[in-house]
C-alpha cells in the first residue's frame, strides 16, 4: 500500500504528541463516531494520566457529549484509562477486549473503550462517550475494531 507510515522516533516530540499520530487516527475515529452516533477519541498515557489527543464528534446527532482534546483524567477512572490499564494485562485476562463504564468521569455519560495494542512507543485506547445509562454490547465490539484500525495506521 501507498499509506504513509509513522516512524517510531516521530511519535512524541517532548510532551507533544506528533500531529501525524492524530492524523493517522482520524479516519478510524471519524468512522467510529458516525457509526455509533457518539463522540470518539484517541487517548494516550501521559505519566499517570490519560490524555485525549484526538476527538471526533458525530455529524448527524441532535446532541452528543463534548469532549476536548487535551482533557486529562486518572488512568483508573473512565473507559479510556481503564482500557489502557487492561491493555497492560496478558491476552488471556483481557476478556472481551473492551471496557464499558457509566458516570465515572461525568454524571449521565457512559463510555466504551479498547486498548491500542502492538504499536511500539504508543500506549493508548480508542473509545466513545455517550449520554446514556448503558452502552450496548455491540458498541464495545465496534470500538475494538476502531482500536485495531488505529493500531494498523500507526504501525
Amino acid at each position: 500500500g501507498g499509506r504513509a507510515r509513522v516512524g517510531l522516533g516521530v511519535l512524541r516530540l517532548g510532551r507533544q504528541v506528533h500531529p501525524l499520530v492524530r492524523e493517522a487516527a482520524l479516519p478510524a475515529l471519524r468512522s467510529l463516531a458516525e457509526d455509533v452516533g457518539a463522540t470518539a477519541h484517541l487517548t494516550l498515557v501521559d505519566g499517570t494520566e490519560a490524555l485525549a489527543v484526538a476527538v471526533v464528534e458525530p455529524s448527524w446527532t441532535d446532541y452528543h457529549v463534548a469532549y476536548r482534546t487535551g482533557f486529562r483524567h486518572p488512568l483508573d477512572r473512565g473507559a479510556a484509562g481503564r482500557a489502557i490499564l487492561a491493555g497492560r494485562r496478558p491476552d488471556s485476562e483481557r476478556g472481551a477486549g473492551f471496557v464499558l463504564t457509566h458516570g465515572e468521569l461525568e454524571a449521565g455519560a457512559s463510555g466504551a473503550a479498547a486498548p491500542v495494542l502492538g504499536v511500539s512507543g504508543i500506549e493508548g485506547s480508542v473509545g466513545v462517550v455517550m449520554l446514556s445509562e448503558t452502552v450496548p454490547e455491540q458498541v464495545g465490539h465496534r470500538v475494538v475494531r476502531a482500536a485495531n484500525e488505529v493500531a494498523d495506521a500507526l504501525r
